[in-house]
């Protein structure tokens, strides 16, 4: 029953974990990290994200353009853009690596320790990209507030506001560091009814061996 919970458990965190990455990947992509409604013309939407700034227009539909310049991107989009690539990689890396220690693998049965480790390294690596997809997101939903708050712009100016992808960022972000602790719970819940019956075995076979030697001695 606690093998299967525990393989049970370890296939729950691997799609969770699987999910995250996904969402990470495509909230890195989607011009939507911020939204821009103009009070003067409600036909016409702004929106931003860490590669290109779009408009919408009822009439002429979406137009898209890319940034020109990194270095002149404010601070936030561009650690987002460093920060969001290490999530992805890092998320493929836990994927690849947890898959090779699932109990349900047949794979390498008889290094059961190799396994492990490599369970809990991927879940290390899986809550680690969790946390590098939700600092950017974070830091931007921050500065939106800030900016949207700022006494020292007029009224009359139009205020960004949260765009889905950060929404989505978030979800990418917890489903990836509850996927890695699931990963990391599993393997390192304890394996105490299988070490207990191969203790057992080997304390059988050696006390078998004994009254073997014990048996050819009184013999000789």
């Amino acid at each position: 029953m606690a093998f299967v919970f525990r393989v049970v458990m370890q296939i729950v965190g691997l799609l969770l974990s699987l999910l995250g990455w996904v969402l990470s990947i495509i909230t890195t992509y989607l011009p939507h990290w911020k939204n821009l409604n103009l009070d003067l013309n409600e036909m016409e939407n702004w929106t931003i994200g860490l590669w290109q700034a779009c408009v919408i227009q009822e009439e002429v539909g979406r137009q898209c353009k890319d940034f020109d310049s990194f270095l002149a991107l404010p601070a936030e989009l561009r650690i987002s853009r460093v920060l969001m690539f290490l999530s992805n990689g890092l998320g493929f890396l836990g994927l690849l690596v947890s898959g090779f220690g699932l109990d349900c693998l047949r794979i390498g049965e008889s290094q059961q320790g190799l396994k492990k480790r490599l369970l809990i390294l991927g879940g290390i690596l899986l809550w680690t990209s969790g946390l590098a997809a939700l600092v950017p997101v974070s830091w931007v939903a921050h500065v939106t507030v800030q900016e949207f708050w700022d006494e020292n712009i007029p009224e009359i100016v139009p205020r960004w506001e949260f765009g889905e992808a950060l929404f989505l960022g978030w979800f990418a972000g917890f489903s990836l560091l509850l996927g890695g602790c699931l990963l990391i719970c599993a393997a390192c819940s304890a394996h105490a009814p299988l070490a207990s019956g191969h203790s057992s075995e080997a304390e059988a076979q050696g006390l078998h061996q004994y009254l073997e030697m014990g048996n050819t001695n009184l013999q000789i």
